[in-house]
């Protein structure tokens, strides 16, 4: 199995420091939700960035049509 580092609430400069520490493969989450602890695997690794804050509310760009997303 492939280990991935989940890079939780990094914006911009701080997540490519973070990123030569840690590495790759990774799975970028902008928004710490229930989604999360969904997508983390048992050998994964997860970095919190500083600006990571539990939200109750799952963000799901799935559901939003793609002109809001892009």
């Amino acid at each position: 199995m492939v280990r991935v580092v989940h890079y939780v609430g990094f914006r911009g400069d701080e997540y490519v420091r973070a990123y030569r520490i840690w590495g790759g493969p990774a799975m970028i989450h902008k928004v710490y939700d229930e989604r999360v602890f969904t997508e983390v695997g048992d050998s994964d690794t997860v970095v919190f960035g500083p600006k990571y804050k539990y939200s109750p509310y799952v963000w799901d760009a799935s559901a939003v049509e793609r002109k809001y997303t892009s």
